[in-house]
């Protein structure tokens, strides 16, 4: 799984998107008078309507049913007008009135039975006046009576249903789905939780996995009487959104009888009612953006939850442990988009005066760098060679304003602006101690205290994150040869250790050579370099024979600009990185092993997934990197078709994988659809499961059915 190749530029265009939809970045929409205003108003609209959601949410929760109920009728009155939603909010309002045991309020839940509650029973649904007589037992039977015959009633967990379920109805009727990444995520460790478990293997990342995606899913949203008459839907529907988000048929019947047959719609409701765990979930994309380089770097701002090893103690024994033991994995780095068309950080970046106004200045010149003021705990070494600081310097000045462009992460600062009334104290207490900013300032306190224990090294971290960002960078505008001079300089046995690395970068050279009509010296670069790396590691050989066809067609025009420079100095920047005690964010190694597993379980289910063109899964696994040659296959030169290899597998690899061998698989073993669908129908089986079956029966599925039942 370490090994699966991901899309790194899909990757930061998801989170980019998240952190804004999210507004965990400051100033992270544009202005309204910036050309995206449109598509920011939209995103600010989302985001408002996201905030209402986990405000009623939280009031539900509190057991502030009064205040739910005044937001729904100040931001979306038409939800009440549903009755049974209503009725459901006015018993749990009559409950939490009588759990403050006063008797003030034990008059108003009398008041509450007369005016709210009774005569909503009476058209809400037919079984909803027995409920109502049922509901009436909570003024005989208290809540400490854990025998009564309404202690689920007065079960808090209630309240947490009732709040899912009113997530779930919002958030269709509002169309406030939450961002594309945060969907794209739970669909991923969902299957791989699942691929891990029928397939009998460990996960990788099961102590991630764990934490983030909650067990428990919010209600669905349940249809009203008048969608019952809907038209039957299409099977293949049907079955698609069952197995997608593990739900029974009926219950993917019941989803798209309430998105009106809409089944990407339906897919959403469904997916949105799985949790994450919000605040650790924004850890990992904060110690993703600051990898990459979108946000700054500071110790208090850092959210600070150490995601491999547990939560973190702040006693002087760990301060001491810490400073002996200096090998500990960090997860903190930067990078940025360069050579790729529009970067990474001039889209976050976007809707800033300032940021627009030095964006002009750096694209005008050829030395857009990082300067990195991240800091991590790795090696504490003080003693470097004297060729660091060398390079160190000279990369500095070519990243003079960089700093200024970045933002500052945010996080969730959630202010009760859509509040229509008071809440009561309990409930503001219940609210507060459960929220994430609480837990967001503990974090920050630790980590302040952790920075202390580290006073000498942290300018030797930061040097090294500037490092590896300068040799990142110049590798993104096909510096192949400085990359090459600095890395031999700072660390002689970099390349010794990594010579697919070195082979890829004489591969920038050379193509470069070859495009700028230089034959003569790229042919030197070849025989010096390619030829006896090849000669040495076999598997270079095929790569070697691919780029030299290059000559064929020479003094292409724009050759340069067509290098895939970028999967390239990302490699470089997680090799060296790594070589310095900067290891990659724990949000990549998530996206890595759920891509693998993604991968392996539709070819289990012998199908394409449906669903992955909707959240860009296909752009995550569509990788184009380490594959220099590729700038010469697009020169129309006939090439092999297969053209992979351990450092410069085909593009094509990805179509091979997902494409027509798998759909092909039921058709291979004498299997129609509509046997497959009829069989999953009437079983409950996954596809793959209902295609073996019917392999063993010629494809007949009456038979299969009839020996299942027999």
């Amino acid at each position: 799984m370490d090994s699966v190749p991901v899309n790194w530029e899909a990757l930061d265009s998801l989170i980019i998107d998240f952190v804004k939809s999210e507004n965990l970045i400051e100033d992270s929409l544009s202005p309204p008078t910036s050309p995206s205003s449109s598509s920011s108003s939209s995103s600010s609209s989302s985001y408002k309507s996201r905030l209402l959601i986990r405000q009623i949410r939280r009031s539900v929760e509190g057991g502030d049913i009064d205040t739910a109920i005044d937001l729904l009728r100040v931001h979306a009155p038409s939800l009440l007008d549903n009755h049974r939603l209503l009725f459901c909010l006015q018993k749990q309002r009559f409950i939490e009135l009588l759990r403050k045991r006063t008797a003030e309020d034990r008059e108003s839940a009398i008041n509450c039975l007369r005016e709210s509650l009774a005569p909503c029973a009476l058209d809400a649904y037919p079984e909803a006046y027995e409920e109502f007589k049922h509901i009436l037992l909570a003024l005989v039977y208290d809540e400490d009576d854990k025998n009564s015959p309404v202690a689920n009633e007065w079960s808090p967990k209630r309240r947490i249903d009732i709040a899912g379920l009113l997530s779930s109805v919002l958030r269709a009727h509002l169309c406030a789905y939450d961002p594309l990444f945060a969907m794209s995520l739970r669909y991923l460790i969902s299957i791989h939780k699942l691929f891990c478990f029928r397939q009998g293997v460990p996960s990788p990342i099961s102590d991630l996995t764990q934490r983030l995606l909650l067990e428990d899913r919010d209600p669905p949203a349940t249809p009203l009487e008048s969608f019952y008459e809907a038209p039957p839907f299409d099977e293949v529907d049907i079955q698609a959104l069952a197995h997608a988000v593990e739900i029974t048929r009926q219950g993917a019947i019941d989803s798209l009888r309430f998105a009106k047959g809409d089944l990407y719609q339906a897919f959403q409701n469904e997916l949105c009612r799985i949790r994450l765990d919000d605040p650790m979930f924004d850890e990992l994309v904060h110690e993703y953006c600051v990898y990459r380089g979108f946000i700054e770097f500071s110790v208090v701002d850092s959210p600070g939850m150490q995601l491999d090893s547990g939560s973190i103690s702040n006693d002087q024994s760990e301060c001491e442990h810490l400073s002996n033991n200096c090998s500990t994995e960090v997860g903190y780095g930067t990078t940025k988009l360069s050579g790729c068309g529009t970067s990474a950080t001039q889209v976050i970046m976007e809707g800033s005066p300032e940021s627009n106004t030095n964006l002009v200045g750096i694209q005008s010149t050829d030395t857009e760098e990082r300067y990195p003021s991240e800091t991590s705990h790795g090696d504490c070494s003080t003693s470097w060679n004297p060729q660091f600081e060398k390079v160190l310097q000279k990369n500095k000045c070519l990243r003079v304003g960089e700093t200024n462009k970045r933002k500052r992460w945010r996080g969730r600062h959630e202010k009760e602006e859509f509040l229509s009334g008071p809440t009561n104290e309990r409930s503001r207490e219940e609210l507060n101690a459960s929220s994430s900013v609480a837990s967001t300032i503990v974090l920050k306190d630790q980590q302040v205290s952790r920075k202390s224990c580290f006073p000498n090294m942290m300018k030797n971290k930061e040097e090294k994150y500037e490092l590896v960002l300068g040799l990142q960078e110049l590798a993104s505008r096909g510096m192949a040869v400085e990359v090459v001079e600095e890395i031999d300089e700072i660390e002689p046995n970099f390349f010794v250790q990594n010579p697919a690395l070195l082979f890829q970068l004489k591969q920038v050279e050379f193509l470069k050579l070859v495009g700028s009509g230089n034959h003569t010296q790229a042919l030197r670069v070849a025989c010096s370099f390619l030829g006896p790396l090849a000669s040495s590691h076999p598997d270079l050989l095929k790569p070697l024979k691919e780029t030299l066809l290059a000559l064929l067609k020479p003094n292409e025009e724009g050759f340069n600009e067509r290098l895939p420079l970028c999967a390239l100095a990302n490699s470089l920047q997680v090799a060296i990185g790594r070589r310095f005690g900067i290891e990659e964010p724990q949000l990549m190694k998530i996206i890595r092993a759920t891509l693998y597993t993604h991968s392996e379980w539709f070819k289990l289910q012998m199908c394409k997934d449906r669903f992955e063109g909707l959240l860009r899964i296909d752009a995550l696994k569509e990788f184009g990197g380490n594959l220099i040659i590729d700038a010469a296959s697009r020169l129309d030169v006939d090439m092999s078709g297969d053209g992979s290899s351990q450092v410069t597998g085909s593009s094509n690899n990805r179509k091979q994988e997902d494409g027509s061998p798998t759909q092909s698989s039921a058709r291979d073993v004498g299997c129609d659809e509509s046997a497959i669908l009829k069989v999953m129908e009437f079983l409950a089986l996954p596809r793959a499961d209902a295609i073996h079956l019917l392999a063993q029966y010629n494809g007949n599925a009456e038979t299969v059915i009839q020996q299942i039942f027999a």
